[in-house]
């Protein structure tokens, strides 16, 4: 499994032969079962985890305890809170397994040891976040002020990996509609055509 997490290290195009092989040693795997946490909200943010199989959604409740969905992460994908993990604080959301993942995890103390020995890392790093920030501009531009029949023609086209893999209330809750709303646009979509 630490393939995985090799051969995307390679793929970066940043990392020397000996700085992957010296990188590697500090990333740990855990095992989580669908429904375990990664990372709790109000707890702190210890962890940037490597998605080698499975997958995970980033929530934060409301004062009403319903979990508003930010993100998904899958296979080939860092996850973290990166601004709570970067300066050690509390997270502001939790992280947790939509489906059995494995997760190669490194701590606080070895990412700065790595960063310190291996500052290509520095731009590794940079190329994750600036992908967080295309995928959070991205949700805002093609969510934001859509009907539901809108939200889910683009999810259907542009991220069909949401409508296989994820279930159908973590769907509304990232798409910000309702359950209903979200089986009403299905239906439209996906209902035959009789003449």
């Amino acid at each position: 499994m630490s393939n995985v997490l090799e051969n995307y290290l390679w793929s970066t195009g940043q990392l020397s032969t000996e700085e992957v092989n010296f990188s590697l040693q500090f990333f740990k795997p855990i095992r989580l079962k669908k429904g375990d946490f990664f990372i709790r909200e109000d707890e702190s943010c210890r962890y940037i985890g490597f998605i080698v199989c499975g997958a995970v959604k980033a929530y934060a409740l409301d004062k009403d305890g319903k979990e508003n969905v930010t993100c998904f992460k899958f296979e080939n994908e860092f996850v973290t809170s990166f601004q709570e993990f970067v300066q050690q604080k509390k997270s502001i959301r939790s992280i947790r397994a939509i489906e059995d993942s494995i997760i190669y995890r490194i701590n606080f103390p070895d990412y700065q040891q790595l960063l310190t020995h291996v500052t290509a890392w520095n731009e590794v790093i940079k190329s994750v976040m600036e992908s967080e920030y295309s995928q959070k501009e991205s949700y805002m531009i093609n969510y934001n002020n859509r009907s539901a029949l809108d939200k889910y023609s683009y999810i259907l086209t542009n991220e069909p990996i949401l409508v296989k893999r994820v279930a159908t209330q973590d769907l509304a809750s990232y798409l910000g509609i309702t359950q209903r709303s979200l089986t009403r646009a299905k239906g439209q979509i996906h209902r035959p055509n009789i003449l």
